[in-house]
C-alpha cells in the first residue's frame, strides 16, 4: 500500500551504503514507525530520496512518500514514551523536509533545556506534552457537563476599569489622557452583573490578571471556572461543584470521590491544622496545651505574657529502639536548615522539641514537668521516638490563612517524606472549609477595598453575612462578623473559592461606607454594579474554581507552571519571548506616558 507520511525523523542506522533505517515519530510525538532506505526501493520513486534522507538531521519535520509492508514481528523496545509500531515499516520511495533542525541545537533524550526554549521543552517532554493534552480532555468534560446542568457560556470583557476589590490590578492605558483600562482580577462583577440581567446559570473559563507577587501556585495570569447561579445559595454551589469534580476524577482518573464532600469550618481547620487549606491526609492534628503547661516552661519557650501554646506529634515508621536518635538527628537537621530558621527565628518563639524516649526520666519528657509530661504522653498515645513540638503564639483569635506552626506541621511532614522517614500521603482528600471571617485586619502587603476602618475584606466586598447574627454585628462589631464563603480544598490545595453575595444595592452601600468606610470616590467605582442590584437583582452565589490549580492537583504536580504551555517565572518573565518588555519613547508619548522614579530610588 502506498501512503504519505508526516512527521520527526529520529534516531537512525545504517547497515551498508545501500542500507539504512530511520524512525519516523508522529506529529503528537506518540508513535513511531520504521522507515526503509535501501537503492532498491529508491528506483521505485525518487532515486536521490535514499542519499537525501541520510543526510537529514534528527528531529527534522518531513513528508515522505513509501509503500508500507508487513514486518516480522517483535518486541516493542519503547524509546522514552514513544510507542514503536512494530507489526509494519515503511519502504521510502521518497522524502522532502520541510524545514531544518540546526546543527547548533543538540537534542538528546538526555538533554534538559531550559525555560527559555520553552518550545524544545514541550517538544522533548512528554510528560508535559501530556499534561496539556489532559488539560484539555479535562475542560471538554468540564464543558460538557455544565451543558447539561444548564449553563450557559458567557463571555465577559477583558478591558475593564479599575475598582478596589482587594487584589492588585494591571493597568492598560488608552490614548485618551487620563484614562485606562484595568485587567479583570476576576469577572466578579461581570457575572452578578449578568445575574441581574436574567441569565440564570453562568459559566465562563475565564483568564485572570493580578499584579502581585509570585508563589508556586500563582501566576500574574491564569485561568478560572467561573460559575454564578441566581435564585441560589452556597447549598446549590457546592452540589453543583461536587458534582462537576466527582465526575473529571472519575472519567480522568478513574477514582470515586465521596458522595457528599466533608466540611469544617475555618475556626476548626485553623485550630486542628493551622492553615485554612489543610491536607489532612497524614494526620499530625494541633491542640492547645498552654493550660497544661507549668509557668517556667512558658517564660523559656516563649516572650509573650499570656500566650496561647500548641503542641503536635510527628511519628517516624522506623523500629521503635532506633527512633529516638534517628528523630534528634532529623530535627537538628531541620532546624538548622535555611527553612528551619524561619521557624527558630519566630519572634513568639522557637518551637520547643520534645522528644519521646524512654531510657530517660519521665520518657525524656522532663522538661515538661511530671504532670504535663504525663498527659501529653496519654493524649497523644506516645512512643519511643515520637516529636512532640510546642510553639507559642499570640492569645488572639485566628486571622490569616496559616499560623507558624500550621506551618511547620506542613514542612516537617515534607522533610520527612524527604528523607525517607515516613511515606507520602497517597490519595485524594476534598473538603470544604466555611465560616471565613468577613472581614480580616487590614494588610500592607495587599490594596483592599482602601478604606479608613482598618479591616479589609477577607475574599471581596460582595461577600454576604451568613446571618441575620452577622448582619446586626456589622454595625457593632464586624470584625466577628461570618461571611457566607466556601473554599474548595483537596490536599492542602485550595482549588477554588465562592459565596453568596449581596443582591441588595443598599446592604453592598452600606458595607462599602460604613463598614469598610471607603470614600465616596471609590464607592462611585462601583455605581454600575449598585444600580443593577437596585434594579431588582435576584439573590445569587457562585464559586471560581482555579483551573491550573485543579490540574496540577489532578497530576500531582507541585507548580501550575508545569501544566500551563507559556507560564510565567518567579518574577513575572516570560524567559521565551522576553516579556514584559521595554517601552519606546514613541509608545510613551502616543499613550501620554512618563517615568518617574520609584519611591526611594534615584
Amino acid at each position: 500500500d502506498s501512503v504519505v507520511l508526516h512527521g520527526y525523523l529520529g534516531s537512525s542506522a545504517s547497515l551498508s551504503k545501500n542500507l539504512y533505517f530511520v524512525q519516523l515519530i508522529s506529529k503528537d510525538l506518540a508513535r513511531s514507525i520504521q522507515v526503509v532506505s535501501s537503492l532498491k526501493t529508491a528506483k521505485d520513486g525518487d532515486l536521490s530520496a535514499h542519499e537525501n534522507i541520510k543526510k537529514l538531521a534528527m528531529h527534522t519535520p518531513v513528508v515522505l512518500r513509501g509503500s508500507l509492508r508487513e514486518r516480522k514481528q517483535q518486541p516493542n523496545h519503547a524509546t522514552g514514551n514513544i510507542e514503536k509500531i512494530m507489526h509494519v515499516e515503511v519502504d521510502l520511495l521518497g522524502v522532502e523536509p520541510l524545514n531544518e533542525f540546526p546543527a547548533d541545537i543538540i537534542a538528546t533524550p538526555d538533554t534538559v533545556f531550559g525555560s527559555e526554549h520553552r518550545h524544545l521543552q514541550i517538544r522533548t517532554e512528554s510528560e508535559t506534552r501530556e499534561a496539556l493534552v489532559f488539560r484539555s480532555h479535562v475542560g471538554l468534560t468540564l464543558r460538557s457537563r455544565l451543558r447539561d446542568l444548564g449553563f450557559v457560556d458567557v463571555e465577559t470583557p477583558l478591558l475593564f476599569k479599575s475598582t478596589p476589590e482587594g487584589a492588585r490590578e494591571f493597568i492598560v492605558p488608552t490614548r485618551r489622557q487620563g484614562l485606562a483600562y484595568a485587567l479583570p482580577q476576576s469577572p466578579q462583577q461581570f457575572k452578578q452583573i449578568l445575574m441581574g440581567s436574567g441569565i440564570p446559570k453562568y459559566y465562563q473559563f475565564a483568564r485572570c490578571f493580578r499584579d502581585e507577587d509570585q508563589r508556586a501556585d500563582r501566576q500574574p495570569e491564569f485561568t478560572q471556572l467561573d460559575l454564578e447561579m441566581s435564585f441560589a445559595g452556597a447549598e446549590q454551589v457546592m452540589n453543583v461543584m461536587e458534582e462537576l469534580v466527582r465526575s473529571i476524577w472519575l472519567e480522568h482518573l478513574g477514582l470515586h470521590l465521596p458522595g457528599s464532600f466533608p466540611r469544617m469550618t475555618y475556626q476548626e481547620a485553623m485550630s486542628k491544622y493551622g492553615s485554612d487549606k489543610p491536607d489532612v491526609r497524614f494526620g499530625m492534628r494541633i491542640s492547645r496545651v498552654d493550660y497544661l503547661l507549668p509557668g517556667d516552661l512558658l517564660s523559656k519557650i516563649t516572650p509573650l505574657s499570656n500566650p496561647v501554646v500548641e503542641a503536635l506529634v510527628l511519628r517516624f515508621q522506623s523500629d521503635e529502639s532506633e527512633r529516638p536518635n534517628i528523630m534528634r538527628c532529623f530535627i537538628s537537621a531541620f532546624l538548622e536548615s535555611a527553612e528551619g530558621k524561619t521557624f527558630t527565628l519566630n519572634p513568639d518563639g522557637a518551637p520547643g522539641v520534645f522528644i519521646v524516649d524512654s531510657s530517660k526520666p519521665l520518657q525524656g519528657l522532663q522538661a515538661l514537668g511530671f504532670e504535663a509530661a504525663e498527659r501529653l504522653e496519654d493524649m497523644y498515645d506516645a512512643s519511643d521516638g515520637d516529636l512532640i513540638l510546642l510553639q507559642a503564639r499570640q492569645p488572639r483569635g485566628h486571622e490569616g490563612g496559616s499560623t507558624s506552626l500550621g506551618n511547620l506541621r506542613v514542612a516537617l511532614h515534607a522533610a520527612a517524606v524527604r528523607a525517607g522517614h515516613i511515606n507520602p500521603p497517597s490519595g485524594f482528600e476534598p473538603l470544604w472549609i466555611t465560616d471565613f471571617p468577613l472581614f480580616s485586619p487590614a494588610s500592607s502587603v495587599e490594596p483592599g477595598q482602601g478604606g479608613r476602618a482598618g479591616i479589609t475584606a477577607t475574599h471581596h466586598p460582595f461577600t454576604s453575612p451568613k446571618t441575620a447574627s452577622d448582619v446586626d454585628m456589622l454595625a457593632d462589631d464586624p470584625s466577628k462578623a461570618i461571611g457566607d464563603h466556601y473554599d474548595l480544598v483537596v490536599n492542602g490545595v485550595e482549588l477554588g473559592g465562592g459565596s453568596r453575595r449581596i443582591h441588595n444595592a443598599d446592604m453592598q452601600a452600606f458595607i462599602m461606607r460604613d463598614v469598610l468606610k471607603m470614600s465616596a470616590e471609590k464607592v462611585a467605582e462601583f455605581s454600575h454594579l449598585l444600580e443593577v442590584l437596585r434594579a431588582g437583582c435576584p439573590p445569587h452565589a457562585g464559586i471560581a474554581l482555579g483551573f491550573d490549580r485543579l490540574i496540577a492537583t489532578m497530576l500531582g504536580k507541585n507548580s501550575v507552571r508545569e501544566v500551563i504551555a507559556f507560564p510565567k517565572s518567579g518574577k513575572g518573565e516570560d524567559p521565551l519571548v522576553k516579556s514584559p518588555g521595554p517601552i519606546s519613547n514613541e509608545v510613551l508619548e502616543t499613550y501620554m506616558l512618563q517615568f518617574r522614579s520609584a519611591p526611594g530610588g534615584p
